[in-house]
């Protein structure tokens, strides 16, 4: 994150009131929105909620920091995790005397006292270690004094912030005081201080900086280096550590205004994607204990307003779901920005959950002194839809700016969020459910409004209709309409055995049974927010057939009782079938230069047959929408949508057995850059290459 201090927070006046107010008249000539159909799976289970989720950041620039008024505030939201000591501050603090120099450090914001308001909060602590400035020493001496000395037994330490940021890639906005700024420097510091701080405390987990996918400086390659930065740095301290950190502003790396920026959290399972495949290239049999963190995260875009708020409630599950164990907006207290009107509603353009009381330079103010701002309400309803042990699950919808999450609890009730991203029309969704039966009773209810200043709560309406109101956020707690006692337990995830390009053997431990004995299992593959049966078995292993080469699937199992009961669905196993090894054709494609939103794709292509081939066509698709064709060479290129053909030139016509032929593009990308993996050649599906 760029922006950084906010060096007073001034108690403002007034407040700004909305600059307009949205029509509710609907023109006779305007077309109504169509009905919207939701579905819930239960059966479709994704990662269980941990419980440092719900997190945000606090700076050592914020005069509030240790102020009763902000502890009861972020304990009123349910926050888990509080980060400290603020960003790029992170590389320029030292902890001993409580210093930054080149920057400002607010009274009242050391770290007792930040661990003090933590304690109050309820929420664990996550402390960023001085690496741009400090030493791996010092670091050690502040575990001494954290863990040993006050016994605050701080658990998660990250080293260092955006480091990547220190002008290796060309911007600098990171301190850094190493003559080597490279991501082996880096790496090689990482392992320095994980073994120095560990040594104080072997307890602690450590976490070490990577770059986003999709975002700037993922997949450069900087001169000098021999890789990215995401390869050196897993490749040199895998080992050392025990999670990951990303940090995500969408509106920074591509986010096409509001819309835009609200529509990239359909990349989010892609970016968790690409990070995991790092880990396990680099960690092997070991990548599963590295965890994935979003310490910072923000719209950028409607920050004070519905956008954020919208943006919040959509990414925070998201992420959750996807196995991250905690998720910290950037900031508690940020500063006002550029003010604008957004969706009638003034917004601030302050990046922090409460406001700081400021004014511009002509007298425009924020409202009082931490007054929660949209992403507050949204961050505090996240604790109606996500509790500690709950599990999330499939939900999707019809409607692009209709989104859906779900959570079953451990009692079997579900929690169910709708967002309208519909700035201007109400939405009527229709609820399905997949496996699961409403009670009859009204569901308790939570609802935040555009222009809202407080969530809504109560008992209203009916569990499988609703009408969202434009730019909201709804949230259902729903009861089963009958409970089933002593229902078997969910299975353990799922592992992948052999893999091959249509078939997989899935394997699991024996399920806890409960009141009567376990008469076998279902294996399903999650389709959108359906489930596709797979097959059915009494053993613990099966073998699923008829699956697409080259293709991601998820799947889950569910325990059957004698009676029929089922039990909660397994955690999800993502595995990715390969191509045809007996293929008379290979592709390889090689992602050979990389400058963040684009890269020269080259391809080989190689004969396996026994024939020449005499005359070729290529064809693949880009996986991803935000994907596309920018130019090509060695062959005459059509790109049509998602769809690329090469056909060969007169000197690469020929391919003998055993021989191969070069091609190559230039591929443009706005999001994670998941690259083609199913190649075509005269009609055969190759073997791809790795």
């Amino acid at each position: 994150m760029r922006i950084r201090s906010q060096r007073c927070l001034a108690v403002a006046a007034t407040a700004i009131l909305a600059a307009g107010v949205l029509s509710a008249v609907t023109s006779s000539a305007h077309a109504e929105p169509a009905p919207v159909t939701v579905t819930v799976n239960p059966l479709a289970g994704l990662a269980d909620v941990p419980s440092t989720g719900r997190g945000t950041n606090h700076a050592i620039w914020d005069s509030e920091l240790g102020s009763t008024a902000v502890s009861d505030l972020l304990r009123k939201a349910g926050v888990q995790m509080l980060r400290y000591p603020g960003g790029s501050y992170a590389d320029i603090y030292h902890w001993e005397d409580h210093t930054a120099p080149g920057g400002y450090v607010a009274p009242g914001t050391d770290f007792d006292t930040f661990m003090a308001g933590a304690k109050r909060v309820g929420a664990q602590p996550i402390v960023i270690a001085n690496y741009g400035t400090g030493t791996a020493e010092e670091a050690a001496e502040w575990v001494r004094y954290a863990n040993v000395t006050k016994r605050y037994r701080v658990k998660y330490w990250e080293i260092g912030n955006e480091n990547y940021g220190n002008g290796h890639y060309g911007s600098a906005w990171e301190a850094d005081d190493h003559e080597d700024k490279s991501p082996t420097a880096y790496a090689n510091g990482v392992v320095a201080y994980a073994d120095a701080m560990k040594k104080v405390d072997p307890g602690i987990k450590i976490g070490a900086v990577l770059t986003t996918p999709g975002a700037w400086p993922d997949g450069l390659v900087a001169e000098g280096d021999s890789a990215t930065w995401n390869d050196t740095v897993l490749s040199i301290a895998g080992s050392k550590i025990d999670f990951v950190i990303l940090h995500w502003y969408p509106s920074n790396d591509g986010g096409s205004g509001i819309a835009g920026v609200l529509a990239r959290t359909n990349q989010i399972e892609d970016i968790l994607h690409l990070t995991r495949k790092k880990i396990a290239k680099h960690a092997g049999a070991r990548a599963d204990r590295i965890g994935i963190a979003m310490t910072e995260i923000n719209s950028g875009v409607g920050t004070t307003t519905q956008p954020g708020a919208l943006f919040l409630a959509d990414a925070y599950p998201a992420l959750m779901a996807g196995g991250v164990f905690t998720v910290d907006w950037w900031n508690v207290h940020n500063g006002i920005g550029t003010v604008t009107t957004v969706a009638g509603q003034t917004d601030y353009g302050d990046w922090g959950i409460l406001s700081s009381g400021g004014c511009t330079e002509d007298g425009t103010c924020e409202p009082p002194l931490n007054t929660p701002f949209a992403p507050y309400h949204a961050l505090t309803m996240m604790s109606d839809l996500t509790r500690p042990g709950d599990q999330l699950v499939r939900a999707g919808s019809d409607d692009r700016l209709v989104v859906a999450h779900a959570a079953r609890r451990a009692n079997g009730d579900l929690a169910v969020l709708l967002l309208n991203e519909d700035p201007d029309e109400a939405r009527t969704v229709t609820l399905d459910y997949v496996g699961f039966t409403p009670a009859a009773e009204a569901p308790l209810v939570s609802s935040f409004t555009n222009g809202a200043s407080s969530i809504t709560r109560g008992r209203n309406g009916s569990a499988t209709s609703r009408t969202l109101p434009p730019y909201s956020l709804t949230t259902l707690v729903l009861r089963p309409a009958r409970r089933i006692a002593g229902a078997p337990g969910a299975p353990v995830r799922p592992a992948a055995g052999e893999v091959g390009d249509s078939s997989a053997t899935v394997s699991w431990s024996p399920s806890r049974r409960g009141r009567l004995p376990v008469a076998g299992y279902d294996v399903y593959r999650q389709d959108g927010a359906k489930s596709v049966l797979l097959g059915s078995t009494k053993a613990t292993s099966l073998t699923v057939t008829g699956l697409e080469p080259g293709t991601r699937y998820t799947l889950n199992v569910v325990a059957r009782d004698t009676a029929g009961n089922l039990s909660p669905s397994s955690q999800p196993l993502v595995l990715e079938t390969g191509t045809p090894e007996d293929s008379t054709c290979a592709v390889h494609l090689a992602d050979v230069n990389d400058w963040g939103n684009g890269y020269v794709g080259s391809i080989d292509i190689t004969n396996k047959g026994t024939e020449p081939i005499d005359g070729w066509t290529l064809d693949f698709s880009w996986p991803r929408s935000w994907q596309s064709f920018g130019s090509g060479w060695s062959g005459t290129w059509t790109a049509e949508g998602s769809s690329v053909s090469v056909v060969n030139t007169d000197y690469n016509q020929t391919i003998p057995p055993g021989g191969s032929v070069n091609t190559g593009f230039v591929g443009n990308y706005g999001g994670p850059n998941v690259l083609p993996n199913l190649f075509t050649l005269n009609g055969t599906l190759c073997t791809t290459i790795p």
